[in-house]
């Protein structure tokens, strides 16, 4: 289950209200906000994983579980990002037990509303990409640094604090050096830190603030200030189910053309 970027308040409804009737709660302690698991009752076994290998985290979790007990997994983040959620859907699924998997807001979209930012602007980026540097796990070449870089989509990365001159050098073979990189660490926590730089600057930031861990990096030119850029979904000219098509210069819409779009509706 997700946790979300570290705000109590930005938990979902369905996670809070699991963590409120769990027995046990397995809970990634160098990572998830303590005020999130304290919203367990004063009953549950809390267990904390930050000194244990995924091996014996799955041992606990199968023993209580078998034992009938309800358990809640805690993530940080969302647990289908970076989270070896499959390795443990294996394994539980190979002894018989049966999980739910609730999501959890990810860093990526907290630090974008933190600077009231949208990642998608029409005319200059449509598309975000999640990714990380290689480090120790490695990822395939074809999803190298280099090779997401060349897309200059909106590029969110994780897990790459540490090898950020290196990172730093393969964006810059494909974004101008003005690009806009918001470097985010704890975003969402009280000691939250968050600004935007130019990727020229990115790696130079993150040393002067020794971000090692907990540290996204957003690179995107959505990020620039702009004015004049619109979508066409909420354009009079736009027509979709429910709301008809009128000219650009339509003085106003009618009451009943006025309702919200359909989530379907191209963009």
């Amino acid at each position: 289950m997700g946790a979300g970027p570290g705000a109590p308040d930005l938990l979902t409804l369905r996670a809070a209200r699991l963590i409120e009737q769990a027995e046990v709660l397995v809970w990634t302690d160098s990572l998830v906000n303590p005020q999130i698991a304290a919203l367990a009752p004063a009953s549950c076994e809390r267990i904390r994983t930050s000194s244990l290998t995924l091996e014996q985290v799955l041992e606990v979790v199968q023993q209580r579980a078998m034992a009938g007990l309800r358990v809640v997994r805690l993530h940080d983040g969302d647990p289908c990002l970076y989270g070896a959620l499959a390795e443990q859907i294996c394994r539980l699924a190979d002894a018989g037990i049966a999980v739910e998997v609730v999501p959890g807001l990810s860093a990526y979209q907290a630090t974008a509303a933190a600077l009231q930012q949208e990642l998608t602007i029409p005319g200059v980026v449509q598309t975000i990409v999640l990714g990380r540097a290689g480090g120790r796990t490695g990822v395939p070449e074809r999803e190298s640094i280099a090779r997401l870089a060349a897309l200059q989509a909106s590029l969110c990365l994780y897990l790459s604090a540490r090898h950020v001159e290196e990172v730093q050098g393969e964006l810059l073979r494909h974004y101008p050096a003005d690009t806009p990189v918001a470097i985010g660490y704890r975003v969402s926590w009280p000691d939250q830190w968050l600004t935007v730089v130019p990727l020229e600057q990115m790696a130079r930031t993150s040393r002067e603030r020794n971000l090692i861990r907990t540290t996204l990096y957003v690179v995107s030119a959505a990020l620039r200030p702009r004015s004049g850029t619109r979508s066409k979904l909420y354009s009079a000219s736009h027509q979709h189910l429910f709301r008809g098509g009128a000219p650009e210069d339509s003085p106003t819409l009618q009451p009943a053309q006025a309702a919200d779009p359909a989530s379907t509706a191209p963009s």
